[in-house]
């Protein structure tokens, strides 16, 4: 099935999403363990008396919860409650009208690629407009604002790119977090927007300009908040990317109340990939997809257990895509050169399951800035670095075997719900596909018009959401929210 068209190569960024516009000069992949040139593993750098603050009570853990629709669960972070991009709700729309769901509500935007979360009736979303970054809370069901908290930035993106967050907000409890493309994190309280605390990292860890600034959010692990930094040593601070040595900072642990260091650890540099907590064998791991690669860790004691190095040899590439977790194992992917990897972890160590081949031209799958959904073991994503060749695909989890793969959706982006995907096309176009390893099975599909628009050449009233809607869709008590360029806006996809 082709369809929308073939268009230019174009970056994007995470969450979110990154590239760049050169071609890789080599490739480099790791088949085996053996095979691999481990980083030194540098012991974490706990802070004295971070073990005292750390166990700092919060005010008050619960705020009034301003929902009125009774079903389905919130979406307070980055991939969504499980941090897979897969929601537990049920009962959607399958027949779709015409002109497609139901328009809730829906706000402009200013610059952002990052999509929005949701808590206890209220949508939290960033954006830029001017010099501010400015980080909004919107009414989750009727898009009424609630509060606004702004900050300067003087972020200019390197390649000419959008200026403004990349990352989405994270919500615990009574408290927000959002770390800026200019590197400024900050926490304020969810019901009105005021400050508690503020850390600008950048200057904090020396962190080098990256291709399109900051763009991993970070997660909460008990009372840590944890982040990617990939700070460099104080007399380096100010060079590029390629000048730069890591100094321990690759994750970077804080009291969630107070904004203090709680500890430091690993010898990379930063990527756009958001960390991935996950439970195996009753130990909690943290997984970093960092500049280099891999970093797996013990996320509350701050230990790291290995380093697999992953990523194109070329300057101008990053990783960018989320890592996967099902059972065991942990999945990798990026676009610009060795692929994906999958590994089976244990503490203190990895196992290759499969990798892809450095010497071979197809990958089992190529992820961007889009994170695979895992289901029942396969695997599915968009694969493909750009515009015009990216591809819709199914892979076997176990071996990277490829069960289908769709050409002509332009590069898209999963929500897991009820059975089904709702893919979200780069361009706005948006697909309801069902579940299946054998092959692809589209349900539904609309490119959403905007009646108030100018209409087009053609007499067409203009798409509703405008290129680059680079965030994939979330959802929330039964309401599906997405963005462009520069709307938000938010559909019924669940009658109440």
């Amino acid at each position: 099935m082709r369809m929308w068209g073939d268009v230019c190569c174009v970056l994007a960024m995470t969450a979110i999403a990154t590239c760049c516009g050169c071609e890789p000069t080599a490739n480099q992949a790791v088949a085996a363990k053996d095979d691999a040139v481990l980083a030194p593993a540098r012991a974490p750098q706990p802070v004295a008396g971070a073990k005292d603050r750390a166990a700092t009570p919060t005010e008050s853990s619960e705020i009034p919860n301003l929902a009125k629709r009774t079903h389905g669960v919130d979406w307070p972070t980055f991939l969504g409650p499980t941090g897979d991009s897969k929601s537990p709700e049920k009962g959607i729309l399958i027949k779709w009208p015409k002109d497609g769901l139901r328009i809730v509500w829906q706000t402009k935007l200013g610059e952002g690629y990052g999509i929005g979360s949701v808590s206890r009736g209220r949508f939290f979303q960033a954006d830029r407009v001017r010099d501010d970054t400015q980080l909004t809370c919107y009414h989750a069901e009727t898009g009424k604002q609630l509060w606004q908290n702004k900050y300067p930035t003087e972020y200019v993106d390197a390649y000419g790119y959008d200026g403004g967050p990349r990352c989405s907000p994270v919500v615990d409890g009574d408290r927000v977090y959002l770390l800026g493309v200019e590197g400024t994190l900050v926490c304020v309280k969810a019901v009105d927007g005021e400050e508690v605390w503020k850390v600008q990292t950048n200057e904090k860890f020396s962190v080098a300009p990256n291709f399109f600034g900051i763009g991993s959010t970070p997660v909460i692990e008990g009372d840590l908040l944890i982040c990617m930094i990939g700070g460099s040593p104080a007399d380096e601070q100010g060079l590029s990317v390629d000048r730069v040595s890591p100094n321990g900072t690759a994750i970077v642990a804080f009291n969630k109340f107070t904004g203090e260091v709680v500890y430091k650890l690993g010898d990379d540099l930063a990527s756009y990939a958001g960390i991935k907590l996950a439970t195996i064998h009753n130990r909690r791991w943290g997984f970093a997809f960092c500049r280099g690669g891999l970093i797996g860790f013990e996320p509350r004691a701050g230990k790291q257990d290995f380093f697999y190095p992953w990523r194109a040899k070329s300057l101008e590439s990053v990783n960018a895509s989320t890592p996967v977790v099902a059972g065991n194992e942990v999945f990798i992917s990026e676009t610009y050169g060795p692929g994906s990897s999958l590994l089976q972890v244990i503490p203190g160590d990895y196992r290759v399951v499969w990798a892809d081949d450095a010497k071979q031209r197809a990958k089992a799958m190529q992820t961007h800035w889009n994170t695979p959904i895992y289901v029942d073991g396969y695997l599915y994503g968009s694969s493909g670095r750009h515009t015009e060749n990216a591809e819709l695909r199914c892979i076997e989890w176990k071996t990277g075997k490829v069960m289908w793969s769709e050409p002509g959706l332009t590069r898209c982006s999963l929500l897991h719900v009820d059975g089904h995907f709702i893919c979200q096309g780069e361009y706005g176009q948006l697909m309801l596909i069902k579940v299946n390893p054998e092959k692809l099975e589209v349900v539904a599909q609309v490119l959403m018009r905007d009646p108030q628009g100018v209409p087009l050449f053609n007499g067409e009233q203009p798409p509703l959401l405008k290129y680059p809607a680079w965030s994939a869709p979330i959802v929330a008590h039964g309401l599906l929210y997405i963005r462009g360029a520069n709307r938000l806006v938010c559909l019924e996809l669940i009658p109440e």
